[in-house]
């Protein structure tokens, strides 16, 4: 069985403003479009990343403006991964962190962003260092659809 190799890729890196989670949202929707996703999974993407970069512009820069790093990938076997990178805060206790209803944030925040993406994404993978900031990595494999060319 051959190796699974990506097949293509974007980056882009953006101004941690809010204006530009639906940037992203957007982008890595039209991105998997080249996997012919259902309306459902196309909706499931872009909330997934609308939540990872909510999470990136919202805590990794309580205080200032960062960079957040976005990456795209198509695999051989219809994987697409999504990864979302800050160099902020980062986060403490991880595992603390993907508890539903646990918020670093204010009031207006539901602590429901990693249970969220889990819902949403077949893996959702978390690195983060204090003070280096935060790498979370989503994927989702796709299975073509009936009738669709392969």
């Amino acid at each position: 069985m051959p190796a699974v190799s990506y097949t293509n890729e974007v980056t882009m890196t953006f101004l941690s403003r809010s204006a530009n989670e639906g940037f992203a949202r957007v982008s890595a929707a039209c991105f998997a479009a080249q996997l012919d996703p259902t309306l459902d999974e196309v909706g499931d993407i872009k909330t997934a990343v609308s939540e990872a970069v909510t999470n990136a512009i919202v805590h990794a820069y309580p205080e200032a403006m960062g960079k957040v790093f976005l990456r795209l990938r198509l695999f051989s076997d219809r994987t697409l991964e999504i990864v979302i990178r800050d160099w902020g805060v980062g986060i403490t206790d991880i595992e603390k962190a993907r508890t539903p209803l646990f918020t670093t944030g204010n009031e207006e925040r539901s602590g429901m962003g990693f249970t969220i993406m889990e819902s949403f994404m077949d893996s959702v993978r978390i690195r983060s260092k204090e003070g280096k900031g935060t790498t979370v990595i989503l994927r989702k494999r796709f299975s073509p659809r009936a009738g669709a060319a392969l």
